[in-house]
């Protein structure tokens, strides 16, 4: 795949300005590039890349401070990822880093159709070592816009807040989102005439493959006349890829990142295609990254948006390659699980098992409140696995407040909505 008809020359320069920092100041390169016989000179096109080995999660947790390419005393921040399948890594962050967070996220929020004259609702922490609470605080900051600081959870205090302080934009993880509805229809709350015009959606996807909305994203759009924006980060690539107006993929900021999307031999893979994305990090002082796997699937899209830019595209993640389920013959990916859980009203919480039989085999438990356990459901559920998935999970079901405690742990930064046992 020539990348060069999509992505500016100069982000070639910015690349090999990477290769050459690395050389420098990172161990594990410095290790990965003597003992792979790497001349970073002849690194001279966007082809050229597959020619460098790849960067893998278990490179970071292995090696996680030889990646850091300044003294200790110039970190200004320190963040760990999310943790989902594995052990937080440690990412630091200079001043520097900090500044091109901001920069991103206040191109991002724009691309989401925001502006200055916003007034943003933060519902998403800003603590507990979490890159994104800083990430869009800074980038709120930066494109001059106002924020209120909520943090997740606490129903009352959101819609006090919206009251208060009357914002346009809310930034939530969207599962949250009919909780909130909920909780505004049982205290008589007007959200329907609310000042909240659009919801900046993280962490869970809100579409499909063909860019319709999701389950929980038609329930959200089908009680509350909002926008919704999708957005697609991590901790690794200190970026995100938003959707405009036009909610079609989430565009790529080329001059902060580098992107590939490769399929299994790690070959690039065509417009429109499913591939796992790969990043190169840009204009990174503390911890950046050359060719890193970041274990998740989507497609991609480099023809121009009909918004007009003609940056590359992400549309939603499928999964990861590490939670791709083989259960009975059928291959899935656990947002097709959440998906089918999301379109029953009567679900508000639950969790997704996933366990090994005695052979080896993936086997799926879904967890329920137990206030929801009856014949009538029972079918319910069955029914709508079939028709979506054609296979169906076991189901077991708990009392809600252990419930919430299962999903909802205090050490944990999101709904921990999936586990391994």
């Amino acid at each position: 795949m020539d990348n060069k008809a999509i992505i500016p020359e100069s982000q070639l320069n910015k690349l090999q300005n990477l290769m050459q920092y690395l050389k420098n100041y990172s161990a594990f390169y410095q290790r990965l590039f003597s003992e792979n016989n790497i001349d970073i000179t002849s690194i001279s096109s966007f082809k050229d890349l597959e020619k460098l080995p790849f960067t893998s999660k278990d490179d970071l947790a292995n090696f996680n401070d030889d990646f850091l390419c300044v003294e200790k005393n110039q970190v200004a921040d320190f963040v760990t990822t999310s943790g989902t399948l594995s052990e937080p890594v440690t990412f630091y962050l200079t001043t520097n880093d900090i500044d091109r967070l901001a920069e991103n996220e206040s191109r991002a929020l724009k691309c989401a159709g925001g502006s200055a004259d916003d007034i943003y609702q933060l519902m998403t922490t800003i603590d507990k070592r979490f890159m994104a609470g800083l990430a869009y605080q800074q980038g709120i900051r930066n494109m001059g816009a106002g924020i209120v600081r909520t943090g997740p959870g606490s129903p009352y205090l959101q819609w006090e807040s919206i009251q208060r302080f009357s914002p346009t934009v809310i930034i939530a993880i969207p599962s949250f989102i009919p909780k909130l509805i909920d909780y505004a229809k049982e205290h008589n709350i007007d959200y329907k005439n609310s000042s909240v015009k659009s919801i900046v959606c993280i962490g869970e996807p809100v579409r499909n493959v063909d860019f319709t909305p999701s389950e929980l994203g038609k329930r959200i759009l089908s009680q509350w006349d909002v926008e919704l924006y999708s957005t697609y980060a991590s901790t690794e690539m200190g970026v995100a890829f938003t959707e405009c107006n036009l909610g079609k993929g989430g565009h790529l900021n080329p001059d902060l990142l580098v992107l590939e999307v490769v399929d299994e031999n790690g070959m690039g893979v065509k417009n429109g295609e499913l591939g796992e994305v790969v990043v190169s990090t840009l204009g990174v002082e503390g911890m950046p990254l050359l060719r890193y796997k970041t274990g998740d699937v989507c497609h991609v899209y480099y023809n121009k948006c009909d918004c007009g830019r003609n940056t590359t595209r992400l549309g939603p993640v499928m999964g990861r390659k590490q939670q791709m389920i083989k259960f009975k013959g059928t291959t899935l990916f656990p947002p097709a699980i959440f998906d089918v859980l999301d379109m029953i009203p009567t679900i508000d919480i639950y969790q997704v098992e996933i366990s090994k039989d005695e052979f080896g085999n993936d086997h799926i438990t879904v967890v329920l409140p137990n206030i929801l356990e009856n014949k009538e459901f029972h079918q319910e559920i069955n029914d709508s696995f079939k028709a979506k998935l054609r296979v169906t999970p076991s189901l077991s079901y708990i009392d809600s407040v252990t419930l919430n405690k299962k999903v909802f742990k205090e050490e944990k930064r999101k709904p921990e909505k999936l586990v391994y046992i």
